[in-house]
């Protein structure tokens, strides 16, 4: 479904164990110049820049090690582009208190706070690539007590259930769910927000999804965000940064003022041009990363800048690409390349205007 960016996500325990064989084996394509020397693990970001979480163990990282390991610095470097920068940890449905005590506790021995996605609620992404959820209410609102015991006392900012409310705007989630899915939201917000060092924000889609921000505003209202800290924009799609600001700062008007959070994640170069492809967001080519992760965006509306689709995991078995929420090397590899080549365009075009 356009717009839809549940297709791409992924069970945190799926993507565990597939990630090791794909390290190594993916996207060998760059070249050696015989310096094997073991990566070092990626540095936290300055606190004041962003205070998100860099796990030394997150997908990239790996890749990077695996890189140097086998002599492709070029790739190496690319991939660190990457791993050097806070991106978001997906929760699925099992061990949500193991999982996440043990990211909230090493995001707080590095003086960090976590950023986290929950991302269980029932009849999730509508029989599409990311299916599944909790059987019912009872089972969701049981594993979101775990969660919230993993959490503790630890700081945490949260992305609420991506796809739940933009689903029930469309049409896709069957309306005899509706009440169901705006409890359980308000439930979430509520007990999430007892906690005494966490930030909520539920997903309102991005603009070229639910395209009037009207549409979202009631629905993002039932399910809590009077409560919340504000709403997400963007999660794992590819809509410039200015065209959800220009969509966030109307909604936000509608919904007593929230600030609102962006996902930048692979938005560098929008989105991709694809009147005939009804899938046009699931792995495009061409595409780049955005702002880097941070909370210094020079706007008040605006908190965050963040990488919640984790650059160089799948959108689902489209285009080429492995099960949503997989690692996969060439896909990240193509995204810091592009990357690349338009930062070194820009430098290109404002030198020559100095000269």
């Amino acid at each position: 479904m356009y717009g839809s960016c549940a297709a791409q996500r992924m069970r945190a325990g799926v993507c565990a164990a597939a990630a090791g064989a794909l390290l190594v084996l993916s996207g060998c394509s760059g070249s050696s110049n015989g310096d094997a020397r073991k990566a070092e693990p990626p540095q936290q970001r300055p606190k004041s820049l962003v205070p998100y979480w860099v796990n030394p163990d997150g997908n990239a990282a790996k890749q990077v090690a695996a890189y140097r390991k086998s002599g492709h610095t070029d790739d190496a470097k690319l991939i660190s582009t990457i791993a050097d920068h806070p991106v978001a940890e997906w929760i699925g449905p099992d061990n949500p208190e193991g999982e996440i005590r043990g990211i909230t506790a090493g995001a707080a021995a590095a003086d960090r706070e976590a950023l986290l996605v929950l991302y269980n609620i029932p009849h999730r992404d509508c029989q599409k690539y990311s299916q599944g959820g909790a059987g019912d209410g009872n089972a969701y609102l049981a594993w979101l007590d775990r969660a919230i015991k993993g959490i503790g006392d630890r700081a945490a900012t949260i992305m609420l259930e991506p796809d739940a409310l933009p689903h029930v705007v469309d049409g896709c989630t069957p309306q005899k769910f509706h009440e169901e899915r705006f409890y359980l939201l308000t439930t979430a917000v509520k007990r999430l927000k007892a906690l005494p060092h966490v930030k909520v924000y539920l997903d309102a889609g991005n603009p070229a999804w639910i395209t009037d921000p009207a549409k979202m505003a009631e629905p993002l209202k039932r399910a809590g965000v009077a409560q919340a800290d504000g709403f997400a924009l963007n999660i794992s799609n590819y809509q410039t940064t200015e065209a959800n600001t220009a969509y966030g700062r109307d909604l936000s008007a509608l919904v007593g003022g929230k600030p609102f959070v962006i996902d930048t994640s692979r938005n560098g170069n929008g989105p991709a041009p694809g009147e005939k492809d009804p899938e046009v967001w699931c792995n495009p080519a061409g595409r780049a990363l955005g702002e880097r992760p941070t909370t210094k965006t020079g706007d008040k509306l605006i908190d965050a800048y963040l990488w919640v689709k984790r650059p160089g995991e799948s959108d689902g078995t489209c285009k080429g690409g492995p099960p949503a929420g997989r690692w996969w090397a060439d896909y990240a590899l193509d995204l810091a390349r592009n990357t690349q080549e338009r930062d070194n365009a820009k430098a290109r075009k404002e030198a020559g205007k100095g000269r």
